[in-house]
C-alpha cells in the first residue's frame, strides 16, 4: 500500500467508481456542459478528479474556476459525498502560474515569461488584469517593480472568491485507496516510486501510452494533458483523458469502476 502522503497526494476512499476529467484550458462553456452531462451520469460512490489544466488559452477562465468550484457544491449539496471526493489535480498551467507569482525570484525573469506566455499563460495574466507586454516592462525594471506586481496580482486573484483557495489545494497525484487505480496530469516516470517524481508529473508524458505493465501495483493510470495532442487514447494500463480542448477539440471526461475499467464517458 503506498504511503498516503495527502498534503501532495488525493485520496480517493471507498471509490465504486471514478470519473477524470480532462484538460479544460479556460474554456467555460464546454464545462458547464460536461457538468450538465455528468449529473445525470453521477451515481452513489462516486468519485471526480480534475486532471489539471483548468488556466491557460481560453478567454474564460475565471469562469472556469467558477464553474469547478460551484459543481463541487452541487455535488457535496447531494448530501453523499464529502470535500475529499473532489480532487483537483496540479496541470501544466497551474504550475506555471504559480512560478509567475514567484517571477520576482527568478533571476532570469523575460526569458521566463517568454517562454510561459508561449505556452499559454498570457491568458491567465489577462483574466487577472495583465497584459503580457506590461509584465515584460516590469521584467525590465528589475526585481523591486516586479515584487510589487506580484502582490497586486495576488490581490487581484483574492477579488474572486474561491479562486486563490482553489489554487492552493491542488494536488499532485490522485490515487485510489485499493491501490488499483493512478490520475496524472500529463506522465509519470515509473522508474521513480511516487514520491520521487518531480516534474513529469507535469512536463514529461512523451511515452505514456506505452507503459504495458502496473506501475506500483496501479494497474490503471490515467492522465488528462497529452502534450503531443493525439486524442483520447484507452490502452490497457494507459488511459489518456485529452479530447484536445483549448485547442480546437472536445472536452473529455472517462469513468472507471473499481477494477480500473472504463465504463462511461462524456466528449462535448
Amino acid at each position: 500500500m503506498h504511503e498516503r502522503d495527502t498534503q501532495r497526494f488525493g485520496l480517493l476512499r471507498r471509490a465504486r467508481r471514478v470519473w477524470a476529467v480532462g484538460a479544460i484550458h479556460g474554456d467555460a462553456a464546454k464545462l458547464i456542459r460536461l457538468h450538465n452531462a455528468l449529473r445525470d451520469r453521477f451515481r452513489l460512490g462516486d468519485r471526480l478528479v480534475y486532471l489539471g489544466n483548468y488556466l491557460g488559452y481560453g478567454d474564460r477562465i475565471r469562469d472556469t474556476l467558477d464553474e469547478l468550484l460551484g459543481f463541487r457544491s452541487t455535488l457535496l449539496g447531494w448530501g453523499s459525498m464529502f470535500p475529499c471526493d473532489v480532487v483537483y489535480l496540479r496541470g501544466s498551467q497551474e504550475e506555471m502560474w504559480n512560478k509567475l507569482l514567484q517571477i520576482h525570484l527568478a533571476p532570469n525573469a523575460d526569458e521566463v515569461l517568454s517562454w510561459m506566455v508561449k505556452q499559454g499563460a498570457g491568458a491567465t495574466l489577462l483574466a487577472y488584469g495583465t497584459e503580457p507586454d506590461l509584465l515584460r516592462a516590469r521584467c525590465r525594471e528589475g526585481t523591486l517593480s516586479l515584487a510589487r506586481w506580484t502582490a497586486d496580482t495576488r490581490q487581484a486573484i483574492r477579488a474572486f472568491p474561491g479562486h486563490d483557495e482553489l489554487m492552493s489545494v491542488l494536488k499532485r497525484a490522485a490515487y485510489t485507496d485499493d491501490g488499483t487505480m493512478l490520475f496524472v496530469h500529463a506522465g509519470v516516470d515509473t522508474a521513480r516510486p511516487l514520491s520521487a517524481q518531480s516534474d513529469t508529473f507535469w512536463w514529461g508524458g512523451s511515452d505514456f501510452q506505452g507503459i504495458a505493465e502496473p506501475y506500483g501495483g496501479f494497474r490503471r493510470i490515467v492522465r488528462g494533458f497529452d502534450p503531443e495532442h493525439g486524442g483520447v487514447s484507452i490502452g490497457e494500463i494507459a488511459a489518456t483523458i485529452d479530447g484536445g480542448c483549448g485547442f480546437g477539440g472536445t472536452l473529455a471526461a472517462a469513468c472507471f469502476d473499481h477494477e480500473g475499467q472504463l465504463v462511461d464517458a462524456v466528449d462535448v
